[in-house]
């Protein structure tokens, strides 16, 4: 009698704990504390700008598109997405899938009344966006066509002078630039003025900041699985400057701490968002507070006296005047909108023929328009619709109605990256079958296997994906959204081109020369 009370009050401690944190990841512990990470999603190379009582923040979004998100939160511990800097790339290439090229590593300012995000892509250059309001529209700029460029940063000195700062690709170096007033053209050529290829190796991502007549650029190097955060400081803007590592693992599990943006609040307290590589999960975003001592900004917390700094896991939330309701960025979605949810990104520019909003039915059309993809390879296909990973285990659920035009159409639920994995209904020449099937990315002789397949005598299914520790996925299916039935075998996604693993839906048409389009429709996506 004592083993099944015990086993009853622990059943009762779950749901208690299940109701308790309602949500796919809950950062803030709702006692004025926080835990890390304050996002389990991949935002990488984060930046963050304060303007009153609004903070924002911006992340590297290569060819996810639309581009750039931009999250707003008002206390560092709950963010929402707000929008994103740009829809589409202004380059035909991007029309079809470019992994692991686009916009890398952004940064975010505030400057005479207008937000700045500056960007590089690594074969078309540098580009500057700009808007009044973060949460609209944003005025894109091509301002270099250049190659190699990667991580800019801008700073309007107190004379209104302005600079760039960036690194490059495969270097270790940081290189300085004139820049105009407006933000729109470079000046110069450059001068480099950092380079320590033995202490502070593949130095990049910098961000500037001026504060008691120092320049400082915040800089990570050693790599982004295994590297720290680095601080240079010189008196001079072009230096020399000199360095200090204020950030590292320690002796935590938290691998490479480093790569992001420095914020001051009113209250006199700064604060570090940064990155922690989780691979499948992608690059996750943690919060470290930041004390000055003897003008440099340590972060995280010194515990053994050596004057860098280690992550906190649990720490008190940053002192903003008032509480806030608990936020996390959005997952679920009910199509019942003018657009997807501002969650949802493509593999490259998006086009209108790929969707529509079904109104009356409160429901997405995904239709199958003309995408081939190389020998069935999906990694190629551009009209997949996706999201992050929100969370270390998660189950993803989806209804859907299935309108196949031709033999070969298919439609359904998918964990995209290097390697895929998809349960879908497929029209084959004896009817609809339920598939189960994986893939990858290896363009000579790419594995792609159905593993399971069976007739469906139905247009209609709900499936599901349930994501479990280690980023191993298992698929089912149901008829009525209460008993689900697991298909297929258990799967271990992959992070994809310098992004974490996402998750989504598709319809696509994989024949060269289609005679008939079909479509699909989806009545929600629900994430748990």
């Amino acid at each position: 009698m004592i083993k099944y009370g015990f086993f009853l009050i622990y059943f009762l401690l779950i749901i208690i704990s299940i109701s308790a944190h309602g949500q796919v990841w809950r950062p803030d512990n709702g006692d004025g504390t926080y835990h890390n990470p304050i996002i389990f999603a991949d935002y990488s190379d984060p930046d963050i700008v304060r303007v009153g009582n609004d903070f924002y923040m911006v992340a590297s979004s290569f060819t996810c598109l639309p581009g750039i998100p931009v999250l707003h939160s008002y206390d560092l511990v709950n963010w929402k997405i707000v929008g994103h800097v740009y829809d589409k790339l202004p380059f035909e290439k991007y029309n079809q899938p470019q992994h692991g090229e686009g916009s890398w590593a952004p940064s975010i300012r505030y400057h005479n009344g207008e937000y700045y995000v500056y960007f590089c892509t690594p074969g078309e250059g540098l580009f500057m966006a700009k808007t009044k309001n973060p949460d609209g529209k944003w005025e894109l700029t091509h301002v270099l066509s250049i190659h190699q460029w990667e991580d800019p940063c801008p700073i309007w000195d107190d004379d209104g002078s302005a600079y760039l700062v960036h690194s490059k690709l495969g270097g270790a170096k940081l290189y300085l630039h004139r820049m105009s007033a407006d933000g729109k053209k470079i000046l110069d050529n450059g001068i480099l003025i950092f380079e320590d290829q033995k202490n502070q190796p593949t130095i990049e991502g910098p961000k500037f900041l001026k504060k008691d007549g120092y320049y400082y650029i915040i800089a990570p190097a050693g790599g982004v699985p295994t590297g720290w955060q680095t601080v240079l400081r010189s008196k001079k803007i072009y230096g020399p400057y000199e360095t200090k590592i204020v950030l590292e693992k320690g002796s935590t599990d938290i691998n490479g701490p480093h790569q992001g943006g420095i914020v001051a609040l009113d209250s006199g307290e700064w604060w570090f968002v940064h990155f922690q590589d989780r691979r499948a999960y992608g690059r996750i975003v943690h919060l470290q507070p930041v004390f000055w001592k003897d003008g440099w900004p340590l972060m995280g917390i010194d515990l053994d006296g050596n004057g860098i700094g280690e992550p906190v896991m649990q720490y008190k939330k940053p002192d903003v005047g008032q509480s806030y309701p608990v936020q996390i960025p959005q997952t679920s979605d009910e199509f019942d909108g003018e657009s997807p949810g501002l969650q949802w990104q493509w593999q490259a520019n998006p086009n209108p023929d790929w969707y529509e909003m079904v109104k009356n039915k409160g429901a997405i059309r995904l239709n199958a328009v003309n995408t081939p993809t190389e020998i069935g390879n999906i990694w190629y296909s551009p009209n997949l619709l996706l999201q992050k990973f929100p969370a270390p285990e998660f189950t993803a659920t989806t209804t859907m109605r299935f309108y196949p035009g031709e033999t070969g159409e298919k439609a359904g639920l998918i964990i995209m990256g290097n390697s895929y994995a998809y349960l879908a209904l497929q029209k084959e020449e004896d009817g609809i079958h339920l598939i189960y099937f994986e893939g990858d990315n290896d363009r000579h002789g790419a594995k792609m296997e159905t593993v399971e397949d069976t007739t469906w005598n139905s247009n209609t299914v709900i499936l599901r994906v349930t994501v479990m520790p280690e980023a191993v996925c298992r698929f089912s299916y149901s008829t009525d959204n209460t008993e689900f039935e697991p298909f297929g075998r258990n799967f271990k996604a992959r992070a994809g081109g310098w992004i974490g693993a996402k998750v989504g839906i598709f319809h696509i048409n994989p024949n060269l020369n289609p005679y008939v389009y079909g479509h699909s429709e989806f009545d929600w996506f629900r994430v748990k």
